[in-house]
């Protein structure tokens, strides 16, 4: 199994999406856990599908 690229991590406050090849945090602060937006970024790639979980986690944070 190769090393996935995107990870979601634990900060103080909530969550957050680490890029492995860029190393560098990847979008904003979630306060659940992204595990269907860091599947989808590290699957298919789907630009529409990842907008909606981004939308879906960012309404989730308020």
């Amino acid at each position: 199994m190769s090393r996935r690229r995107y990870v979601a991590r634990g900060v103080p406050g909530g969550w957050r999406v680490w890029d492995n090849k860029a190393r560098r945090w990847w979008g904003e602060q979630y306060e659940v856990q992204p595990d269907d937006l860091v599947a989808e970024l590290n699957g298919a790639g789907d630009y529409t599908r990842i907008t909606e979980l981004l939308r879906r986690y960012r309404t989730a944070r308020r």
